[in-house]
């Protein structure tokens, strides 16, 4: 049997004796000795006899140290934790919120992430996302904002000289995001992307689908977010998310770096004296289910040549009394390459990867407890066999003193170096007291683990590991699994990873929305020159000047747009390339490139049909058009769409009540639509109406194009034999 023997101290051990500032008693193999600045071949000593790495001899690990932290409360009821470092000249700072995606409703999976993506994208009051971007990267400096599982993040970095200014962008973010509805469709797009490449990576499936299993699928811990949760949110929902949960009595504050605690204290006390809402009592985080699920599962994936699998159970949290010897446990049986699992499996067998096993405990709900790795797939079976028998070893017989001492001292090490800076420290006791921690937990823990005995890990092993209870997932190509699954004798239950398309979606009809959308297309069309003027366009030819980025090509197009009533539309383009063209009604239509011509297929179709719906004219007179509601989203962006599932949303300068961004999505080739962002920088006039004559154009949040009207008509007697030649 191959065991494996180190034969160098390892880089870890020795960064901790020279941080400590010792030196090991005898000089590790591969460290050379300093030789003195002169030798001769007489004088030069015998070569001494290398050292075995267990003759080594390194000092005992420092009792983890809790600095002294200054704590207050502020009249609003935040909490506020500081503590002053002056090794930098910056300041740093995190703002802890009670919340999480365990609050998500169970149509609405993602709403707490994409909240936490569109608070800093979408800017404050005062600034822009870009804005406040562009103010940030001028300092040095940075905001960022985020929801997990079971909290809520806002934080800033700032040298200490900017440190005001940063506190003030901070200040917005936390408690008055602005939530723009561009951003907030870009963060939705981007949850899309994630949804659409979810299966992917096979690990990603393992990290995805295991908890789902073994939490449940009618639990908040086991739900999937899919492309309809994510339609189904609106820019309200954020907005209410955010105030339900981001108020002063369910914050703590940390900062730590270079200032005066009595100063500091007082800046922040006056920078948040005006933010005085309050909302009730945040509630307790929803329950785990407490029934195992045994038994296999498949999830099928023939592109793999290799299987990933995880197995294990639910396991516990990081205050039961015997969660030292349970990460010991964990680290004997698989905690690196002198794990029983590395040594037995990975070694020995040949077919098997990177193999570990953590008893991961939350801190407030059950863990888990997870083996998992991979494996050539023709050996998975036999992959699983290996590891069933190490996990019932080591619930037989104790481990021995030499496993013990190095899973022991891993686990101290691992500590030690979580709690080396302040920073990391601060934020540990954020996390404790958040969960209802006792400050000293880091003490306790550290001398729980090393009273660990060989007789507590058979105990914990014994105790807590249900082979029988075991739930085991196995990701791959099944045809190439020797012996099949079923060779383990239990059923194979197969995961269906399918991506369920998404449905038409748009916003809430309801009265209120229907009405305020009513005054604000009675605005815009106020601001253009009237509805009766638009209504009064029979048909219009606009020719543009298109700049593509450089990323679309960077090209630059002449084209010629041409519409008429009661629903034609032509496009021609007169590119360095070529000229090509395209045509519909609606129903049908071709397109063409130099001579040649076809008939548009659906895809394109549904791409010029989308075109026509969006005609400025006739969006702008929406509350005419048969089948179209107008809804407010808020009070300066409404929402035009369709029974049968186009949408466009118009955002609306409040200043001056024009158009200022029509956004939409548009298929794609392959994945996700395309979010489209069209922001006009310029108006010209026409017959009396106000049209877009510079537009910028983003395609998923990056620079697409630069559109600039050379020439505009209204009602130039457009006939129809006009638009239907082909070239």
């Amino acid at each position: 049997m191959i065991r494996f023997v180190p034969r160098t101290v390892s880089a870890l051990a020795f960064a901790t004796l020279l941080a400590s500032g010792q030196t090991p008693t005898t000089t590790p193999p591969g460290i050379a000795r300093p030789r003195p600045a002169t030798t001769s071949a007489a004088s030069a000593p015998a070569p001494a006899s290398v050292p075995s790495p267990r003759d080594l001899k390194y000092p005992a690990l420092r009792a983890v140290e809790v600095p002294k932290v200054a704590t207050f409360t502020l009249p609003n009821g935040m909490k506020l934790l500081l503590l002053e470092d002056r090794e930098l000249p910056s300041i740093n700072g995190v703002a802890r919120i009670r919340t999480g995606t365990l609050f998500d409703a169970a149509g609405k999976v993602g709403l707490a992430n994409l909240t936490g993506m569109a608070m800093r994208t979408g800017g404050t009051r005062e600034l822009t996302g870009e804005q406040l971007d562009l103010k940030l990267e001028d300092m040095a400096a940075s905001v960022e904002c985020t929801i997990d599982e079971s909290a809520g993040e806002v934080s800033f970095f700032s040298l200490a000289e900017n440190a005001s200014e940063v506190l003030r962008a901070f200040h917005g973010v936390l408690t008055a995001p602005a939530f723009r509805v561009d951003r907030v469709d870009l963060a939705k797009l981007q949850l899309r992307n994630i949804v659409s490449h979810r299966n992917d990576d096979p690990k990603g499936i393992l990290l995805r689908q295991f908890p789902g299993i073994l939490y449940g699928d009618d639990s908040p811990y086991g739900w999937e977010m899919e492309y309809d949760h994510i339609d189904r949110i609106v820019r309200a929902d954020l907005q209410a998310f955010h105030k339900r949960y981001f108020f002063p009595k369910n914050v703590t504050l940390a900062v730590w770096g270079d200032f005066e605690t009595a100063k500091m204290k007082e800046q922040l006390e006056q920078l948040f004296a005006g933010w005085t809402v309050d909302q009730p009592p945040v509630p307790e985080f929803p329950k785990t289910a407490s029934k195992p699920a045994p038994g296999i599962y498949l999830a099928k994936k023939t592109d793999l040549m290799d299987a990933f699998f995880a197995i294990g159970q639910l396991g516990g949290r990081i205050g039961d009394k015997d969660y030292p010897a349970l990460t010991v446990m964990a680290g004997i049986l698989g905690g690196g390459v002198a794990s029983r699992l590395y040594q037995e499996v990975v070694w020995h067998m040949g077919n098997a990867y990177n193999i570990s096993a953590e008893w991961a405990a939350a801190f407030d709900h059950p863990g888990l407890f997870k083996i998992s790795g991979s494996a050539r797939a023709h050996s998975i079976v036999a992959t699983i066999k290996a590891i069933r028998q190490e996990v019932e070893r080591i619930r037989t017989a104790e481990v021995s003193e030499e496993e013990l001492r190095i899973a022991r001292d891993g686990a101290l090490n691992r500590l030690a170096f979580a709690s080396d800076t302040r920073k990391k420290i601060l934020n540990r006791m954020v996390s404790y007291e958040y969960f209802g921690y006792p400050a000293d937990y880091p003490q306790q823990y550290q001398k729980a683990l090393a009273a660990v005995t060989r007789a507590d890990v058979l105990r914990v092993a014994k105790e807590y590991l249900r082979p029988a209870d075991f739930t085991t997932l196995v990701v791959g190509n099944p045809e190439d699994f020797m012996p099949p699954l079923e060779s383990l004798g239990e059923p194979v239950r197969e995961i269906d990873l399918t991506i369920p398309e998404p449905k038409p979606h748009t916003a809430s009809a309801d009265t209120a929305g229907l009405e305020l959308g009513k005054r604000i297309l009675a605005r815009l069309q106020s601001a253009v020159g009237g509805a009766d003027k638009l209504a009064a366009v029979k048909d219009y030819t606009m020719v543009s000047e298109v700049r593509l980025s450089a990323a679309a090509g960077g090209e630059t197009i002449t084209e010629t747009d041409r519409w008429m009533l009661p629903g034609n539309i032509r496009e021609d383009a007169d590119r360095p390339s070529g000229k090509s063209a395209i045509y519909s009604d609606g129903r049908s239509g071709w397109v063409s490139r130099g001579r040649l011509s076809t008939a548009l297929t659906a895809p394109g179709l549904k791409g010029v049909r989308g075109d026509l719906f969006r005609a400025y004219f006739g969006l702008l007179l929406s509350d005419r058009a048969e089948g179209r509601t107008v809804t407010a989203l808020d009070e300066d962006t409404l929402e035009i769409a369709t029974a049968d599932g186009l949408a466009v949303q118009v955002s609306v300068n409040p200043e001056t009540g024009l158009p200022q961004q029509f956004s939409y999505t548009i298929p794609a080739v392959s994945g996700p639509p395309v979010l489209v962002q069209e922001t006009i920088t310029q108006f010209g006039e026409v017959a009396g109406i106000r049209v877009p004559y510079q537009i910028s154009t983003r395609q998923n949040g990056t620079p697409f194009s630069e559109s600039s009207v050379k020439e505009f008509k209204v009602n130039s007697g457009l006939a129809l034999t006009e638009l239907e030649r082909r070239q």
